[in-house]
């Protein structure tokens, strides 16, 4: 099948933007391989510090400096029900590496925060910036020097790109990705809104609110419904970091064991050592980004990844923009309906057919690159296959994924899609750029014309609506909740409320510079605004009463308010101090004093760039960042 039109030029214009700093990290990339093993490029001090607690046969491996070091960097932790399965995957990889001829040490850990624990709470004001403390963890864990390949133990929201970011700067390794599954099916999630709604209202109180939570989120695994944790793991599919169909098989079961062997096994003999080398900064490249957004905009994932994917992209030299994702999203087709945007999980969406099934008819509609480079190291139809426990219940065998779909309520074809888009919209006008996610939103409130109504916390918000001033048509205009005023916090507390009002027949949106990630749902919503406040972003100019537009089928966000009027009136502002206290939040100033804004990713990192060998006055990387070192840094650092 020929690749859409869409398709090609998108890729084609995201590799001629990356030239330069894609160059750079490519660079990089090769600079950092070592002949032999990397070890082997430790004095004899330090190596001996690298295995001095290790096994006397484990140790000898090491010592001979012939066979793979594979390191282990896990997010484990047993608060997280998604995580707590990795609590025994050391022992298990580390005898399946031996039965191959290598070595896995555990190299170290992450941190790995839940927002679910964190909504609402001054703990998710530290949950974007996680993802980048967590690709420095990984950085540190593999900064011994003592590695030829990895595998990365992460499923949640912000831990798998932190992962894979911090895996991207160690781009000469090989990397494979281990997910631990969702946990079994609970309550429906269509119950579980049902419930959230009533207590909103206060028709329920916290004891059933409390048993209803308890009933859907009530074992080991992954939450079931498809917010950001869920869209990683497809993600990590459809780029190839994962064996395949590994994302959606349920914890502590004989085939999740196996797939994780089998993990480990190929991250041992995919390294320099091998005829099979495949270094993660290969494996990631534009077409593999393109395949992600793809993937991203047909299973109807989480908004998050409009800020995750810019910085995965950006980690490894490539830059992308929600252009990209807009125009994509034109021509993708929604292929899933799971919950927020339908009422299946993702137990029922991987019973129905699953990722190899999606990847496939992708695939045939031309809407994904096959002709990349997979941990298998195959193209991406490799990929259209389902694992299954070997003979006797040992190791595992993949066939074809289903042609047809187990349930065409949940899972279609590409002939016969829920939707002939993908769902994502880039919005802009006077009040900035953002992102609309509109895939579960009805098209009679995908435009949104009303007064403007300014909150400064979702805090404000929520006690407008308890003491009933909110029973109008209104735009919520929630300010000051970008990266740099308070980290961007998921704003999911509002959900229940607007969307009450929205039953009731009232004509609401939300325009904020937060976040509502994956679980954002049916109303309209436009988020990221960015640039943001504080970078001098346009929202801060929106006064109670303005009319502000907002239509996804237009792709417009506008006050509506005389240009003169407009131009004359200056930036808000707010006591911010609040947010940097309390929780440990003093100590992510740096994040929130050095973030890029929202469509660049939200991160505190620069692009790849050529290290000069000599630099002067004005040095700039390609895109225009003063290279470290150079006068002008000198400068900027004096005067400050």
């Amino acid at each position: 099948m020929a690749l859409h039109p869409v398709l090609e030029t998108v890729t084609a214009r995201i590799i001629q933007r990356s030239k330069p700093s894609r160059g750079a990290y490519l660079a990089h990339l090769e600079a950092a391989r070592v002949k032999g093993v990397q070890r082997g490029a430790l004095a004899c001090t330090n190596l001996a510090h690298g295995f001095a607690a290790f096994p006397a046969n484990d140790k000898l491996s090491l010592k001979e400096l012939k066979k793979p070091s594979v390191a282990i960097v896990s997010a484990y932790n047993d608060m997280l029900s998604a995580h707590q399965p990795f609590e025994g995957y050391p022992a298990l990889i580390k005898d399946a590496v031996r039965e191959v001829g290598a070595v896995a040490q555990f190299a170290g850990g992450t941190p790995a925060m839940c927002d679910g624990v964190t909504q609402g709470q001054p703990g998710m004001e530290l949950s974007l910036f996680s993802r980048d403390a967590i690709a420095m963890s990984t950085a540190i864990a593999l900064s011994h020097n003592m590695f030829d390949s990895a595998v990365y133990l992460g499923v949640c929201d912000k831990i798998v790109p932190g992962l894979l970011i911090g895996a991207l700067h160690f781009g000469h390794l090989p990397a494979v990705f281990v997910p631990a599954g969702p946990m079994t099916t609970g309550l429906s999630n269509s119950e579980k809104a049902k419930i959230r709604q009533l207590y909103a209202q206060g028709k329920v109180g916290r004891a059933e609110l409390l048993e209803g939570e308890s009933q859907s989120y009530h074992s080991a695994g992954t939450c079931t419904f498809y917010g950001t944790a869920n869209s990683n793991q497809m993600l990590m599919e459809v780029m190839g970091l994962h064996l395949p169909g590994a994302a959606f098989i349920t914890p502590n079961t004989p085939l999740r064991d196996e797939l994780t062997k089998a993990a480990a096994q190929r991250a041992a003999v995919i390294t320099a050592q091998s005829k099979e080398y495949l270094p993660v900064g290969h494996v990631v490249d534009e077409k593999s980004i393109v395949n992600a957004i793809v993937a991203l905009l047909t299973t109807g994932g989480s908004t998050n990844h409009t800020l995750h994917l810019v910085a995965i992209a950006k980690a490894a030299g490539i830059v992308i923009d929600w252009n990209d994702f807009d125009e994509l999203s034109k021509v993708v087709p929604l292929l899933t309906r799971i919950y927020p945007n339908g009422n299946a999980d993702v137990n029922h969406f991987h019973a129905a057919g699953g990722t190899g099934f999606v990847i496939r008819e992708l695939l045939d509609g031309g809407l994904l690159h096959d002709d990349v480079t997979t941990v298998l190291g195959k193209g991406l139809r490799a990929h259209c296959a389902e694992p299954f426990l070997g003979e006797g219940g040992k190791g595992v065998i993949w066939k074809d994924s289903p042609t047809e779909s187990g349930d065409e309520a949940v899972l279609r074809k590409i002939t016969a899609p829920f939707s002939p888009d993908g769902g994502t919209v880039l919005v802009q006008g006077n009040l900035g750029r953002a992102v609309m996610k509109v895939s579960a939103v009805k098209p009679e409130h995908q435009t949104v014309e009303a007064p403007a109504l300014v909150f400064n916390s979702q805090e404000d918000f929520m006690d407008a609506y308890k003491a009933g001033q909110l029973d109008r048509d209104f735009v919520a205009v929630l300010r000051f909740q970008g990266p740099r005023a308070n980290g961007m916090p998921e704003l999911h507390a509002l959900t229940p409320a607007l969307a009450n009002l929205q039953d009731a027949g009232r004509h609401v949106a939300l325009v904020t510079d937060g976040r509502m990630s994956g679980a954002s749902g049916k109303v309209p919503a436009a988020i990221h605004v960015s640039p943001e406040i504080l970078a001098g972003g346009p929202l801060g100019l929106v006064r109670d009463g303005d009319i502000i537009r907002v239509c996804a089928k237009s792709g417009t966000l506008e006050a509506l308010v005389e240009s003169s009027v407009w131009h004359s009136r200056s930036l808000a502002t707010a006591d911010l101090t609040p947010n940097g206290v309390g929780m440990g939040r003093e100590l992510f100033a740096m994040f929130r004093n050095s973030v890029c804004e929202a469509e660049k990713g939200a991160t505190t990192f620069p692009l790849p760039s050529p290290i000069p060998t000599t630099v002067g006055l004005h040095d700039k990387d390609p895109v225009g960042n003063t290279v470290p070192g150079s006068d002008e840094d000198y400068s900027m650092k004096k005067d400050a």
